[in-house]
């Protein structure tokens, strides 16, 4: 098979799977991050919803 139909247009096999290729190389490239990445420096009780709601930390430093 040399060509392929596509929408009444005949392209090559061979570039098709040149572009498949190229795709694929660009897929294992890491990404840029959107912001600078931290570590989270909160308890390990705070860091999740489920730790939050267990154990409240609200109120511990309002004085009473």
């Amino acid at each position: 098979m040399r060509f392929v139909e596509i929408d009444g247009k005949r392209y090559a096999w061979r570039d098709i799977l040149q572009k498949r290729r190229e795709q694929l190389t660009q897929s294992r490239q890491p990404q840029p991050t959107l912001f600078e990445l931290r570590d989270d420096a909160r308890p390990p009780s705070e860091r999740t919803a489920a730790g939050r709601y267990l154990e409240p930390t609200l109120f511990d430093g309002v004085p009473r």
